[in-house]
């Protein structure tokens, strides 16, 4: 394995980024994180497009860009079951109560927490103590700059698409099948560009010790690639658990579960290769170990 690690720097490279991962916590950091992505989607979810059907109550097409965005964001019977949340929260954008937005603001200030100090810890850095009100402020805003940039990424895929099915449409090339799949391949495009925006600011941004740009940029390309991967992977995983009466009830919560988990895990993994990359500069492979979640 020496010699391995010797020859092959690329090698050495993943391998120190396993051992960054597992001694900065990176499974029980993830398994943190899927708690509370799972706890938050929906009541963000409602929030969301609450404020989005109000906002955008003159213009539905731009609401159904966003949906269908979201939809294509997440893979197989998952897009359906994120659609219908969505439908429900446009149709029910006036029920929405103080003690709804509460809730929604409580879970998702608890994810993007665990999320900022799972980032810190796997580049390496140590969450130094802070003031409740200041970091709950913080968590708070770093909650609305991912949304919006997500909301961005989203639309973006979905203008890019739309406009994509137009000017096929314009041409009378809307039913050829290599120029269809010009345009499938088009989407991948942009959408893997639109991830790697959302990526690049989550891997700078979001941790609580300073990062630089220039040293994200090689990890948010890996990390868009790697997510477009996973979302196939997993339609396909998602198309097998629920081609059964159980799996068809229960499979779209077994899925999101599955899919959060493997996120998260994978987008952790991306920041230590990410920091233990000769380039990065990042601190060494010690564990700060008062940054395990509890």
């Amino acid at each position: 394995m020496r010699e391995l690690r010797d020859r092959w720097a690329w090698f050495d490279h993943l391998l120190r980024a396993n051992e960054a991962f597992a001694e900065r916590y990176g499974n029980q950091f993830a398994a943190a994180i899927t708690y509370f992505s799972v706890l938050s989607l929906f009541p963000l979810l409602m929030i969301a497009f609450s404020v989005a059907g109000f906002v955008l109550s003159a213009q539905p097409e731009l609401l159904n860009q966003l949906k269908d965005g979201i939809s294509r964001a997440v893979p197989g019977s998952l897009g359906g079951t994120i659609n219908d949340i969505v439908t429900a929260a446009l149709n029910s954008k006036g029920a929405v109560g103080i003690l709804g937005l509460v809730a929604a603001l409580y879970s998702g200030i608890g994810w993007m927490s665990n999320l900022r100090d799972a980032l810190t810890a796997q580049w390496g850095h140590e969450r130094r103590p802070t003031p409740l009100l200041s970091t709950t402020l913080k968590d708070f805003l770093a909650l609305l700059g991912l949304g919006g940039a997500l909301v961005v990424s989203f639309g973006l895929t979905a203008a890019g698409t739309g406009l994509g099915n137009l000017l096929l449409r314009l041409v009378g090339l809307a039913g050829v099948g290599w120029a269809r799949f010009l345009l499938f391949v088009a989407t991948l495009v942009l959408s893997v560009a639109a991830n790697w925006l959302v990526f690049l600011w989550v891997l700078t941004r979001l941790p609580r010790a300073k990062v630089v740009v220039r040293s994200a940029v090689r990890g948010a390309v890996a990390a868009a690639v790697g997510f477009e991967i996973l979302k196939q992977l997993g339609a396909i995983y998602l198309s097998g658990v629920t081609s059964s009466p159980t799996g068809a009830l229960f499979g779209p919560v077994i899925g999101l579960l599955v899919f959060a988990n493997l996120v998260a895990r994978f987008l952790l993994w991306i920041t230590a290769w990410t920091a233990t990359a000769s380039e990065s500069g990042a601190a060494g492979s010690s564990a700060p170990r008062h940054l395990a979640p509890g």
